[in-house]
């Protein structure tokens, strides 16, 4: 698969953010109307307890903050850049899920995504992770990731993509208020 960055920018005149395409979908700065698809699919207990910041049930306003938090942080080239999955070129939804890069270090990027459920088994979180990592926006030299040890799926889409795995550990889950075996991974660029 190879994803080309596409030349134009996101319609904010302040987000140098890029969009990325990818065989079947475009991944793209997101927008204040993603809100309505993205709490319809973060509401759902299964993805939030696959997620480690997702809580569940949503609060009141949630979703729209952490939307809107997202778009300041992504106008900032040292900020978390975080992607809408989007499938309309597919005929599909506007928003499947999201794929992140958040800076853990100068030449390093944490990557996390999520799908939503109806949609998992598709291949669409690999295509969104394969086409990230191949466009590589944040010009990173390494990527890390992890995943709850419980959500194979996840993993599979790591190895798919060709992240090694590097051990256990634990993290954190709001929406399951407790702390969960991961497994982490890294890939470096190249």
């Amino acid at each position: 698969m190879n994803a080309a960055l596409d030349l134009a920018l996101a319609t904010d005149p302040g987000n140098e953010q890029p969009i990325i395409r990818t065989e079947r979908l475009v991944l793209r700065p997101l927008r204040r109307s993603d809100v309505g698809l993205i709490e319809h699919y973060t509401a759902d207990r299964r993805l939030a307890e696959g997620t480690r910041t997702i809580p569940n049930p949503l609060p009141p306003g949630a979703t729209e903050a952490w939307v809107i938090r997202a778009m300041a942080a992504s106008a900032d080239p040292d900020g978390a850049h975080v992607w809408a999955i989007d499938g309309t070129d597919a005929g599909l939804a506007e928003v499947l899920g999201t794929v992140s890069l958040h800076r853990v270090a100068p030449e390093q990027c944490e990557l996390e995504f999520w799908i939503g459920h109806g949609l998992w088994n598709t291949g669409f979180a690999t295509e969104a992770v394969a086409g990230l990592l191949a466009a590589n926006p944040c010009k990173c030299r390494s990527f890390v990731a992890e995943t709850f040890q419980d959500n194979p799926g996840s993993a599979r889409v790591l190895t798919n993509c060709g992240f090694d795995y590097l051990g256990d550990a634990e993290s954190w889950s709001v929406a399951r208020n407790m702390r969960v075996p991961t497994w982490t991974y890294a890939r470096p660029v190249g």
